[in-house]
């Protein structure tokens, strides 16, 4: 873990200094988790892709606003995760603007494809729970479980202190238990 760390931190001054292979490097060991944010947060695979692209080409621009010796895990989710929200905001007056030219769009058939892609059985239905509950709920259980980042991880990336991620990851599984309950 140690020697990640330093390895990582070898990257991340190399890529300060211009080095772009420096950087790829990052981008390549952060891109499946970075993607994994970006569509918890728009729920569409499309709109993950780009947002986690348009992530990681922010955190390049600001590497030099990075603080040295941070994680730069948390840092580089918490900007995904800014993207993904702007990209479903967007996504939301795209839509209504659709809706009002009279261009109706099977919500439904998109969210069966989606899930259909993501896998079968008990995933889904997990996956469907979480999708059902509050976006607040949906980052920090997403954050922990299905991204795999401890307290102080989770607290980074998503702007909370550690005590607030308990407490919110907390009564978020609670929620989710009554989700899964309801379904049977």
């Amino acid at each position: 873990m140690e020697a990640e760390r330093t390895a990582e931190g070898s990257l991340l001054a190399r890529a300060r200094e211009g080095d772009v292979r420096a950087y790829e490097e990052l981008v390549e060991r952060h891109q499946a988790v970075a993607f994994r944010v970006a569509w918890l947060v728009t729920r569409s695979t499309p709109d993950a892709e780009e947002a986690a692209q348009d992530g990681f080409v922010k955190a390049y621009r600001n590497l030099g606003r990075f603080r040295q010796g941070a994680p730069f895990r948390p840092w580089l989710l918490a900007i995904v995760g800014n993207e993904a929200r702007n990209r479903r905001v967007a996504a939301g007056r795209r839509e209504r603007l659709a809706l009002r030219a009279g261009e109706e769009r099977s919500v439904a058939v998109a969210a069966a494809a989606e899930a259909e892609a993501l896998a079968a059985g008990e995933r889904e239905e997990l996956l469907a729970a979480v999708a059902r509950l509050p976006e607040r709920d949906r980052l920090v259980i997403g954050a922990r479980f299905f991204l795999e980042l401890n307290e102080a991880e989770t607290a980074a990336a998503l702007g909370l202190r550690k005590g607030t991620v308990k407490s919110r990851l907390s009564r978020a599984l609670e929620r989710l238990r009554k989700e899964i309950e309801a379904d049977g």
